[in-house]
């Protein structure tokens, strides 16, 4: 699901550099932007004293933006973002480190970049190809692993989601007879269920569930029509993986 707005790193942990930036060769820079995310107390000249560690490894900032801690009253959250060289940053990052806590976050969308994050909804893009399609990659034990139409309704399920892409229509599945079928098997023995079952939340829900997304007995819903409603709603909608 998405969500319009940004996160606020509210509590910096201390982190390392060199996994960041897989890259960079001998130091140089990649094409990177690295964000900086430190606290300094609330107090004349704190902020002045930790950028002249920027300044001696020179690196430049193109960014800087503060805001109070919501956990710490006398802190404030400092984010700097830069392109300076890799090398550069780590150096500042060490010493940062031996005054306050400190995280780095790295733009560059690479799965072993554990610090990069969406800024923008078409960056989830870049996973598209990446989603497990469990089409020709289930595990031996799966009650479908040896059921070769099974596998190929897999596929072309997923073949959906990786071709989708930020901005496009949501795609619209044909689902058949025996699959609504089952659905219907599914729904009936759930619902009957609900009443003593199901949280409270749940119960206010689902009933706008049904008269707003399709969910019936004899009808599979299709996100389309689950993330319009849901958009709507509540601000978040979905994508297809």
């Amino acid at each position: 699901a998405e969500r319009r707005g940004s996160a606020v790193a509210q509590a910096p942990s201390p982190c390392l550099l060199s996994s960041f930036a897989p890259g960079s060769r001998n130091g140089k820079a990649a094409d990177h932007e690295y964000v900086i995310l430190f606290s300094i107390s609330s107090r004349p000249g704190s902020l002045q004293e930790l950028l002249v560690f920027f300044k001696d490894a020179g690196v430049n900032l193109t960014k800087i933006e503060s805001r109070p801690s919501q956990i710490y009253p006398n802190e404030y959250q400092i984010s700097v973002t830069t392109r300076s060289p890799l090398a550069n940053v780590q150096n500042t990052v060490e010493k940062l480190k031996m005054t306050t806590s400190v995280t780095v976050l790295d733009n560059n969308p690479d799965t072993k970049n554990p610090t990069w994050f969406p800024r923008k909804m078409a960056d989830l893009d870049m996973f598209a190809s990446r989603v497990y399609s469990a089409g020709s990659e289930l595990e031996s034990d799966h009650p479908g692993f040896k059921d070769p139409v099974y596998r190929a309704r897999r596929q072309e399920l997923a073949d959906l989601a990786t071709s989708y892409r930020y901005g496009d229509k949501l795609p619209r599945v044909s689902y058949s007879e025996q699959e609504t079928k089952t659905w219907g098997e599914v729904f009936r023995k759930l619902t009957s269920l609900y009443p003593t079952h199901a949280c409270a939340e749940h119960l206010r829900v689902f009933p706008l569930l049904i008269e707003n997304c399709g969910y019936r007995e004899d009808n599979i819903p299709q996100m389309e029509d689950v993330s319009n409603f849901l958009h709507q709603s509540t601000g978040f909608r979905l994508r297809p993986v």
